[in-house]
């Protein structure tokens, strides 16, 4: 049995199911999306600037104050793309991996995780280093899923989707007043950081964006290898199994290559929320069931979605700035609600 008609024996799979036309079709216009976003990106801020002014700026010219806003918009554009990217990915692996269309990075904790474990390095031993933030934060984040799985999973029934969500609900709040615990303190570096505990791109440079594409490189390809297994785990671990799937193998290369992209993103943008919720639903619903298909469109709605929030938190507030996390937890809070609400939300 191939996994086209694994995925066909779900109920509601057979309805969701899209033509590859219409797949590529929706792939192409959200690239289109996302690229017209970017130009947008560099084309407004506190200062709006004209598009000659903007291939300007890509051309490295920085003569004018509008070329040079548009030079320095780039690097922050190019992480806002990686952040989202990660986040999504991470998000839709979650929700295949634990069959809880709840899962998030933010709902279940584990941004938070990786949060703390970047405060407790900056507090106390003083780091410095952005390769150690994304080391320690990765570190943070695994601990994290671990714990929250494991809580998930006690009492009568075993995992269930609420109560991941309600363990993942109680660890991020003790994981925040922790946070706030730590940093209240310690002036110094609460002024330096408050921004980031928000989440958001702003003073992106190079060196993060260089530092942050490998770990998506690698997170990626660990999910998008294991798409064929994730689509066996939505029949059951029953079926799952005799249909040839190591399930415990899946599940947790499932759950390291997510903790890996929500650790880095973490580490470099702060614990954005809602991301990795939003797009994988978006995704499902245009083009079905399939992860094949779902991880590489969460990538680009991701990076999409990421790249507008900050252009709103730009422009609605100007010449001040809304953080990215903020603009997001706006548009994430009503969808999780409606998510919830919704009578089959049991299970993936």
């Amino acid at each position: 049995m191939t996994v086209d008609a694994v995925v066909t024996t779900r109920p509601d799979a057979a309805l969701l199911r899209r033509p590859a036309r219409v797949r590529l079709l929706w792939l192409g216009a959200g690239v289109v999306v996302v690229l017209l976003l970017v130009i947008a990106s560099f084309a407004f801020g506190t200062r709006v600037v004209s598009l000659d002014d903007v291939w300007a700026g890509l051309g490295g010219s920085d003569g004018t104050v509008s070329a040079a806003a548009v030079t320095a918009r780039v690097p922050r554009t190019a992480l806002a793309l990686l952040v989202g990217a990660m986040l999504a990915m991470s998000g839709a692996s979650m929700q295949a991996v634990t069959r809880n269309p709840l899962a998030d990075p933010g709902i279940l904790g584990v941004s938070f995780g990786a949060a703390l474990a970047v405060v407790v390095g900056i507090a106390v031993f003083g780091m410095t280093s952005a390769a150690a933030y994304i080391a320690v934060a990765i570190a943070g984040a695994a601990v994290s899923a671990v714990f929250v799985y494991v809580v998930g999973s006690l009492g009568y029934g075993g995992t269930t989707p609420l109560k991941l969500a309600l363990a993942g609900a109680a660890t991020a709040a003790a994981l925040s007043s922790l946070i706030a615990a730590i940093l209240l303190p310690r002036v110094d570096i609460m002024t330096t950081f408050r921004h980031w505990q928000v989440g958001g791109v702003g003073g992106a440079s190079w060196d993060r964006v260089g530092l942050t594409l490998p770990f998506l490189v690698a997170g990626a390809v660990m999910c998008l290898a294991l798409a064929r297994g994730f689509n066996t785990l939505a029949l059951g671990d029953d079926v799952a199994a005799g249909l040839g799937e190591h399930v415990a193998r899946t599940r947790l290369l499932g759950w390291g290559g997510a903790v890996i992209l929500c650790g880095a993103a973490t580490a470099v943008a702060g614990p954005i929320a809602f991301v990795g919720l939003i797009v994988p639903h978006v995704c499902r619903l245009l083009l079905g069931p399939d992860y094949r298909w779902v991880l590489p469109a969460c990538a680009v709605v991701g990076a999409g979605l990421l790249v507008g929030a900050d252009v709103v938190g730009r422009v609605v507030a100007r010449p001040e700035e809304i953080e990215v996390g903020i603009v997001t937890a706006v548009i994430g809070a009503p969808f999780f609600v409606w998510i919830v609400r919704r009578q089959k939300v049991r299970e993936l």
